[in-house]
């Protein structure tokens, strides 16, 4: 597998094997494609409860979906993990997968754009959801519209069977 440059994303663009919508050729840096900091959040509920890992863990179960405004702001405590989704919706080929990477300006204020759970299966459709989480001492305020995190493409040395598993096509974190 191979990291595509700025000119390959281009000509994958070109042939469908990567789709982004919205897309302004802007966002295409040297090695990745930004991505913008959609307006739904998922907020989780703050009682003491105990949360169950494993293959029957429902998520969803102890929080709310909220919408922020253009212009407002979510504010997330030190500590505090919510669930953003991008602006932008994805479409990979089997071919092509990706890894979602925070931004560096981002990172330094201690945002953690996804937990773990940074890599987008080839063959991939719909937005993308972001484990966001603040390390730093202090609240951070998150804008929607704001460039993110970024995507980083690999070619596959031979195309997959494509993924449809349980977050495929997702439009809601």
């Amino acid at each position: 597998m191979s990291v595509l440059s700025d000119k390959a994303i281009k000509a994958f663009m070109k042939s469908g094997d990567i789709r982004v919508k919205p897309f302004k050729p802007s966002q295409v840096g040297p090695g990745s494609v930004d991505l913008h900091l959609g307006d739904e959040f998922r907020v989780f509920s703050r009682e003491g409860y105990t949360l169950h890992a494993n293959e029957k863990t429902d998520y969803k179960k102890h929080s709310k979906l909220i919408r922020v405004k253009r212009g407002q702001s979510l504010l997330v405590q030190p500590g505090e993990l919510v669930h953003g989704i991008t602006k932008e919706s994805l479409e990979l080929s089997p071919r092509v997968c990706g890894w979602l990477e925070g931004r560096s300006s981002l990172a330094r204020l201690g945002l953690a754009i996804h937990v773990t759970a940074g890599f987008v299966q080839p063959g991939a459709k719909g937005q993308q959801v972001l484990e966001i989480s603040n390390l730093s001492k202090s609240p951070i305020a998150l804008y929607p519209g704001t460039r993110v995190c970024q995507i980083v493409f690999e070619d596959m040395l031979m195309p997959s069977g494509g993924y449809r598993g349980r977050f495929y096509g997702q439009r809601t974190p």
